[in-house]
């Protein structure tokens, strides 16, 4: 059977064809265009089976590259498809991104777990594993058609506790407005000082929050006006997935992370959604915090990319240089920045 793959630039029926595929949220039309706005090209294509149905979907996100590499394109958390078709699909797209684009490569981050027959086949297909991670594959995903009595039962002792504790303080527990947008980036900035991580500008947030919409919800912890604790989210029709978090001292004294997360879940929980992911688990505090909420985890499939050029080779030996000058830059930045508040 012969697919045909195609462009897409209608917003509404991206979108429609993303959740009818119960795709990821970083595959919905907002998050393309955020990335679009911020050093990044996109190409969302359908791909039609001999009757014109659409039968898969996949966000490709391009990033030039200096000469002679010309581009990498990425498709995070994609493609999505019919069931039993995924190899299928991941296939055509991959025969039309090399036409259209000549990247050095595919990199792909499916929303698949890592046991699966999908999975699997990737070698077949041409795809090889990469240590070049965006979105790391160890997560948790809670589902949410169970009741919040299972939901709870599944989690630590302490969360639970956490969560009756933090939900008995002062505090108000909903979401944001745009113009609260400020307040959490506030304490987004504290937090990364604090952990010693790199964020983007003001811009790059409140994009998201534009382009998204409602599938971009933002919570917060207010003791009085004041935002102490926040954790923002994005959603297709299936799937939430964190992006952002952080709170100030004072949240961090009266756990409002743990009241705040599980009023955000009850919330995704009522809306429909399914999926619960929490966005990547490594051996951290942050990690740690997280994986008190259920008894597994959740491996996905991790990074793999295609070789699309010859020069592949010195790409794979050239990027992790790049990423660590970029690294060492980006601390010095907020070393500078430090002594400046100082």
């Amino acid at each position: 059977m012969t697919l045909r793959v195609t462009s897409c630039s209608d917003s509404v029926r991206w979108n429609e064809a993303v959740n009818g595929f119960n795709g990821h949220p970083q595959q919905l039309w907002g998050w393309g265009k955020t990335k679009a706005e911020h050093n990044w090209s996109v190409d969302r294509l359908l791909v039609e089976d001999d009757g014109g149905k659409v039968v898969g979907a996949a966000q490709v996100l391009l990033r030039r590259l200096p000469f002679p590499f010309k581009a990498l394109a990425y498709i995070p958390r994609g493609p999505q498809s019919v069931p039993g078709r995924e190899l299928e699909i991941l296939g055509a797209v991959s025969d039309y991104v090399s036409g259209a684009h000549s990247p050095v490569a595919l990199s792909i981050e499916p929303d698949w777990d890592a046991d699966g027959e999908i999975a699997a086949g990737l070698p077949a297909a041409g795809f090889r594993p990469s240590a070049n991670t965006i979105l790391i594959g160890r997560t948790l995903i809670l589902d949410l058609s169970r009741t919040e009595d299972e939901l709870l039962a599944d989690m630590s002792k302490k969360h639970r506790q956490y969560i009756r504790k933090s939900g008995r303080e002062a505090l108000d527990y909903r979401r944001v407005t745009r113009d609260e947008i400020p307040k959490c980036l506030a304490v987004y900035k504290q937090t990364a000082e604090r952990a010693g991580f790199g964020i983007h500008e003001d811009g790059y947030y409140l994009d998201i929050f534009d382009n998204l919409g409602e599938d971009s919800p933002v919570y917060a912890a207010f003791s009085g006006n004041d935002v102490v604790a926040f954790l923002w989210l994005s959603t297709s029709g299936y799937t939430s997935f964190e992006l952002y978090g952080g709170m100030t001292e004072e949240g961090e004294h009266l756990r409002a992370n743990y009241a705040l997360k599980w009023h955000a879940i009850q919330d995704m929980k009522e809306r429909g959604i399914i999926r619960y992911d929490f966005n990547g688990l490594l051996n951290d505090g942050v990690s740690k915090f997280k994986m008190g909420w259920a008894k597994h985890e959740n491996q996905l499939a991790g990074t793999w990319d295609k070789p699309l050029s010859p020069l592949y080779p010195v790409f794979t030996t050239a990027l992790p240089l790049a990423k660590n000058g970029l690294r060492k830059l980006r601390g010095l930045a907020g070393a500078a920045k430090a002594r400046i508040r100082r």
